[in-house]
């Protein structure tokens, strides 16, 4: 069997190594460190928690040993897509390098300029950073990087992810054409494949699992569930958690709960905090200073459960998660991948739970067929809640019907059935003598009471006429003009001709 002193390195890193822990090489670094050591380009894929990190820090500090940083001008450079992934980086940097005299700067979003230009211009032999912070430095003319000797890029599948790879390939022109690159990625897209074409010569791969594949010491589980009601599915999301949560007791010495949007982050935190579990969120909308106390609390132990959005599914290296919870099924098959391999890590046993609603089932699929195996389905802790929703549903208050404006003569033709077959029986019909002496009495009164858009009935009454005379002319079956006859139509045409 392979151990660290196989491989070539310098006592002082071994000493180090040895005091970390570790003594056998995992099998990403037993490839990747001889061939960085003979100063080829590497090109390594593998699973996440399989210990790229040390794949190259260790050679980069073994080949750094000898010469001298200038100012300005770091002598290697470290790529990482996440400010809690370059700062692990520089972690293990000191971890590994604490007998050596190197130096290292690390350039992250959330920190002074100030303090990091003076890092910079002491000289350094390392320099960690996110793609947008290096380019910052650089074009205010604090950064040159032409005396870069070995480029490290790191989870460049997530650089493509957030869109870097333009970042990428500019910061490739800008540094040596002889340098040393070595290229890491869990998984291998076609442009991922295109860059390393490109930037790399003559790489040794390295492919230690078949990609994007999901650590056989991690046990998974899903919980299929539809909600009572539409409205209340994230309510009973929060709740079905809290129940698995619950149902592994002891079991659970702290967990990761993963969810697709920065707002859930919040909202899960907080419920969580507020059912009595110890839980802060992390997302990148959070101070820098914020994610960085809370990641600690996290890894001393202070802090059990670490709600966090797909900023800490990558690379971030917490040896004793036991449990992985997604709250939601991520959106890409990869990224589950990367959230579970949060725990499990180092060869030891972790435990992954997902919770999918009906709208998530698509990706679901999308996630089965990347890991080539079904997912074993989980027993819904609610039970079956149907009934119980049907029930709330009846006792929930109904919301008035929307009243409608109509004119008054639909009134008349939609009024009731009931109505009208009671007007049109016999039995219930007025008198026939009895409805002028109704209408001489009534009319006056409808008179005074209405505003005169209508007549006695619902009848409209005629534009410019005279209500009592209409009604009159109406009563009396008036035939023609009546008593407003003009006098000249009454003559004759002789009397016509004489007047």
């Amino acid at each position: 069997m392979t151990t660290f002193k196989d491989l070539n390195l310098d006592p002082k890193i071994l000493k180090a190594v040895e005091e970390a822990g570790y003594t056998t090489p995992t099998p990403i670094q037993a490839g990747a460190i001889p061939a960085a050591l003979q100063g080829r380009d590497v090109l390594g894929i593998a699973q996440t928690g399989t210990g790229k990190t040390a794949s190259f820090t260790l050679p980069m500090i073994n080949a750094l040993g000898r010469g001298r940083a200038r100012a300005r001008m770091p002598r290697s450079l470290v790529l990482a897509p996440t400010r809690e992934l370059a700062a692990q980086v520089a972690e293990n940097f000191d971890t590994y390098s604490k007998y050596t005299k190197l130096t290292k700067a690390l350039l992250i979003g959330g920190v002074s300029f100030k303090e990091q230009d003076a890092l910079i211009d002491k000289g350094v032999d390392v320099l960690i950073a996110t793609p947008g912070r290096l380019l910052d430095h650089f074009e205010r003319g604090k950064l040159i990087l032409s005396d870069v000797k070995i480029m490290v890029v790191d989870e460049a599948d997530r650089m493509l992810d957030m869109g870097f790879i333009p970042d990428i390939e500019k910061i490739f022109s800008l540094t040596p054409f002889t340098r040393q690159t070595l290229f890491f990625s869990a998984t291998m897209a076609s442009e991922i494949e295109r860059i390393t074409n490109t930037f790399l010569a003559n790489p040794e791969k390295i492919e230690v699992a078949r990609q994007a594949t999901a650590s056989e010491t991690i046990e998974q589980g899903v919980v299929v569930f539809r909600a009572s009601r539409k409205d209340r599915t994230a309510a009973e999301k929060r709740d079905i958690l809290r129940k698995l949560i619950d149902s592994e007791g002891d079991k659970v010495t702290n967990a990761i709960v993963f969810c697709n949007r920065k707002v859930d982050v919040d909202i899960v935190a907080k419920s969580l905090k507020k059912h009595g579990y110890h839980a802060a969120p992390i997302h990148g909308d959070l101070e820098q200073s914020q994610r960085t106390r809370t990641l600690d609390e996290f890894r001393s132990g202070d802090l059990h459960f670490l709600v966090a959005s797909d900023v800490a599914a990558r690379g971030l290296d917490v040896p004793a998660v036991s449990h992985v919870f997604n709250f939601d099924v991520p959106s890409h098959a990869e990224d589950y991948v990367h959230r579970i391999g949060r725990t499990g890590r180092a060869g030891r046993d972790g435990k992954a739970m997902m919770l999918c609603a009906p709208s998530d089932e698509k990706n679901l699929e999308d996630i089965e067929k990347l890991l080539e195996k079904s997912i074993p389905r989980l027993e819904n802790p609610l039970g079956h809640a149907a009934p119980e929703a049907e029930a709330a549903e009846d006792d929930a208050p109904q919301k008035p019907a929307k009243r409608t404006r109509t004119r008054s003569r639909k009134k008349v033709d939609t009024a009731p059935a009931e109505e009208t077959a009671a007007t049109e029986t016999p039995e219930a019909a007025p008198a026939p003598e009895a409805a002028p002496e109704t209408t001489a009495q009534s009319a006056p009164e409808q008179q005074s009471a209405d505003d005169g858009n209508k007549s006695k009935g619902g009848k409209r009454k005629p534009r410019g006429g005279n209500r009592k005379s209409y009604q009159k002319k109406n009563d009396d079956n008036v035939v023609g003009m009546g008593d407003h006859l003009p006098n000249f139509i009454a003559m004759s045409f002789e009397e016509r001709r004489a007047s």
